[in-house]
Parts: C-alpha cells; sequence; structure tokens
C-alpha cells in the first residue's frame, strides 16, 4: 500500500551529539527562539495562549524556519508524552496522491484523542482536545490529493488541525487555501542570521578566517539551514587536518560551490570588462588566447560551467556603463550557452564560445 514517507514525530533514540547535524541540534524548541518572523510568532503565541488553532498554511523560501516553528508549537501544546500520539508530520513531496490522503491522512485524522494525562517531565501543557497533522512540501501534492485534502479538513475539523508547510503558496488550490490562516515567512535578516551562526560557532568551539561567517551567510542568501550546514561542513573538514585549521574562505567557496568574485572578475577581464569601468578597450585586445587561457583555468579548478555563467550573468547584465546593444547580445550569448549546458554540452567549449561572442559584443560598444 502506498504511503506517505513519515518523519517520526517524537524523537528516535538518542544521538551522540558530536554525530548529531547542527541543523537539528540547534532546532528552535520553542516559538520564542524563532528567528526574524515577528508577526508569525506574536500570531502563534497569542493561538498558543488560547489554545485554538486554526488550519494554517506556512509559506515562504527554504530555510526560514517554517518546519522548526510549527515542530516547536507542537511541543509547547502537547508536551513529550502526548506528542507522538497527537502529532503527524508526513512528507508530502515523496507520496503525494489521493488514495494516501484518504488512507493514512483521514485514518488520523478520524481518531478521537486520548485523554490528556500528566507529562512525565513535571510540566503543565495546555494539550488542547485535538491533534495536529503537519504536511510538509504540501505544494507538491497533486490537486486531486489537495481536492480529497479540503473535505477531510472540513470534516474533522472539530478534533484534528491541519498545518501546510511549502515553498510556494501558489501551488496549493484556493479551497485548501482559504480554509487556512496564512502565515508567510521572510528571508532571514542578516543581523538575526549572524547570531545565531555566531552562537553556534562558539557552542561547537569553530574557527574562522576574518570574514568567513559573513561570508556564509551571504552565500546562504538567507537559508538559515543552508549556512549551518556549511559551518558544520567546513568545520569538519578543517578540525580532520593536523593540527586542526581554521575555516577559510576558500572552503566555504568549494563546499557550496559558489565561484570566488575573482574567478569571475578574471573572466570578465577576459572579455574586455571591469565592474568599475565596464567595456575596457585595453583588455578588449587582448585576443582569443586571452579568453581561452581564462575559461581553461576555470576549468582545471573544477567550477562548474553552469554556476560560472550565472555568476558571470549577474556580475556583467547589472553594469549601468555597457550600452544597451552590447548588453543585449551578451545576454543572448549567454542565454544560447545556458541552453546548451542543458542540452548536455561540453562545459568547456560552451563556456569559450559564449566568452568569445561576449567579447565580440563588447568590441561592437
Amino acid at each position: 500500500m502506498s504511503t506517505f514517507a513519515s518523519r517520526s514525530a517524537a524523537p528516535g533514540p538518542s544521538v551522540d551529539p558530536k554525530l548529531q547535524p547542527w541543523v537539528e541540534k540547534y532546532r528552535p524548541k520553542t516559538i520564542d527562539d524563532v528567528s526574524s518572523q515577528e508577526n508569525t510568532v506574536a500570531v502563534l503565541q497569542k493561538a498558543l495562549a488560547s489554545t485554538n488553532l486554526p488550519h494554517m498554511l506556512f509559506y515562504g523560501p527554504p530555510g526560514t524556519g517554517k518546519t522548526s516553528t510549527i515542530l516547536a508549537l507542537a511541543r509547547q501544546l502537547f508536551g513529550p508524552d502526548l506528542f507522538r500520539s497527537r502529532v503527524l508530520e508526513l512528507n508530502a513531496s515523496d507520496e503525494r496522491g489521493i488514495s494516501v490522503v484518504r488512507e493514512k491522512i483521514k485514518t488520523f485524522a478520524r481518531e478521537t484523542p486520548r485523554n490528556v494525562k500528566l507529562s512525565s517531565d513535571g510540566k503543565t501543557y495546555p494539550c488542547p482536545p485535538f491533534k495536529l497533522i503537519i504536511l510538509d512540501e504540501a505544494d507538491s501534492m497533486t490537486q486531486d490529493a489537495q481536492s480529497a485534502l479540503r473535505r477531510i479538513m472540513e470534516t474533522y475539523s472539530r478534533i484534528t488541525r491541519f498545518c501546510l508547510v511549502c515553498n510556494y503558496v501558489t501551488r496549493i488550490i484556493d479551497p485548501v487555501a482559504s480554509r487556512c490562516s496564512k502565515f508567510r515567512f521572510r528571508p532571514l535578516a542578516q543581523s538575526s542570521s549572524q547570531a545565531r551562526i555566531e552562537m553556534i560557532a562558539q557552542a561547537e568551539g569553530v574557527k574562522t578566517d576574518d570574514g568567513v561567517l559573513e561570508l556564509i551567510l551571504n552565500l546562504a542568501g538567507g537559508d538559515l539551514r543552508k549556512a549551518i550546514t556549511y559551518l558544520q561542513t567546513a568545520q569538519r573538514l578543517h578540525a580532520a587536518a593536523v593540527p586542526p585549521e581554521p575555516i577559510s574562505a576558500i572552503s566555504i567557496h568549494e563546499i557550496s560551490g559558489v565561484v570566488p568574485d575573482e574567478v569571475i572578475d578574471s573572466l570578465l577581464n577576459a572579455v574586455g570588462v571591469t565592474r568599475e569601468d565596464g567595456i575596457s578597450p585595453a583588455l578588449i585586445r587582448g585576443g582569443f588566447e586571452t579568453v581561452r587561457k581564462a575559461v581553461k583555468k576555470i576549468g582545471r579548478e573544477g567550477w562548474s560551467a553552469g554556476q560560472v555563467l550565472e555568476q558571470f550573468h549577474d556580475a556583467l547584465i547589472p553594469l549601468a556603463t555597457i550600452p544597451a546593444i552590447p548588453k543585449s547580445l551578451a545576454a543572448i550569448a549567454v542565454a544560447e550557452c545556458d541552453k546548451a549546458l542543458c542540452e548536455g554540452g561540453d562545459e568547456e567549449l560552451q563556456l569559450l564560445e559564449c566568452c568569445l561572442q561576449v567579447r565580440h559584443a563588447m568590441a561592437r560598444g
């Protein structure tokens, strides 16, 4: 029988903290620990005080705390003893058909909650008379499955509440979305992300070169989960050295796959462009060999041509000092190269062809 791939709602077997992913180790334990989502946290605190949760829809970019927030809220509502029986957490991106909704979700939703019992940890929890179903990656569900979910949400709303978690709210059908209170999770503010990363680095005894933590946050682009993963991966890499070394900027670039600015600048110079002045006639006279050497160097260093092309485009096109026509021709060359790479073209040859076309466009300017 087809089923959702579900993550256990209750804590599993004890794991050595040294082997535990830092993303899980430092996941917020209460909604007060959630960073940069003040409006959402304020509303949920009121809901927690009244123990009257609506159906909820959390949406926003990856790594902004959506799943962590609802899990923290559920723990504060039910406590450790009732967490397993009252909370069902499912990942809808694995199994997303209508049969799964009708079988697994409906079966759990129709069960009457067990009587409240005293918590073994000595704390008092609200324990409202309903269960909670968390559907992570809900935007991956088929429309038929979402339509079936709509009826279940209506029928069993007295004893079961739903929280749908997704990246793209437009992929949730209107009848389901209209039954939920919507909460938008924004990309995390640099200040709160930096405070969190610095706290983790200090707690784990991580040593870094100057500016590395800021670089991690810039490359993560507001995704705190990605930033923490970069930090842990780099720490494992450098802690294995004898003697242990502080984390360097080049290691973070290699782990993330993001090409350093110096590499992109060298490619821009090869096609006759500088970030400061735009088109440089002196650089354009470098000729074919200059472009070929720059592209070959990128290939030898192992950078992905697709990533290089993306960053090359983002560095070149916004330059206000380049006239419109050369810029348009360069954009067309980048688009053609991207298409060729997607179709399996040779990375070095396609990047070389693109750079030569861009250089020719700059020479016309």
